[in-house]
Formats: structure tokens, C-alpha cells, sequence
């Protein structure tokens, strides 16, 4: 059977484990669609007032 420093171990490997899986979770389920959605969105706000620029520039 396990002795006690294999145990140790075997329990930090299952911990990393678990908290690399549940760190990706979050990652693919929040932070990713967040980040992407947010540069969406700041690029349509550039386009946006390039429009508005260009719409300025002409009427002067």
C-alpha cells in the first residue's frame, strides 16, 4: 500500500490537478469570451468614429 510521503504526494498531484482543471474552466468559460467580445467591441467604436471622421471631413 501508499506510505505516508506517497500519500503526500499523491494528494498535491490530485490538488494541482484539480485546480488546473477548474482554472481552464473558468478561462474557456469566462475570461476568453470576455476578453474576444470586449476587443468586438472596441473595434466597432473605432470603426465607428473613423466614419464619423471621415463624414466630418467631408462636410468641411
Amino acid at each position: 500500500m501508499f506510505e505516508f510521503d506517497q500519500y503526500l504526494g499523491f494528494l498535491a498531484f490530485l490538488t494541482i490537478l484539480t485546480i488546473g482543471f477548474w482554472l481552464m474552466i473558468f478561462l474557456i468559460m469566462f475570461v476568453i469570451p470576455y476578453w474576444i467580445g470586449g476587443s468586438f467591441i472596441e473595434r466597432m467604436r473605432e470603426k465607428k468614429e473613423e466614419k464619423r471622421a471621415k463624414r466630418e471631413a467631408l462636410k468641411e
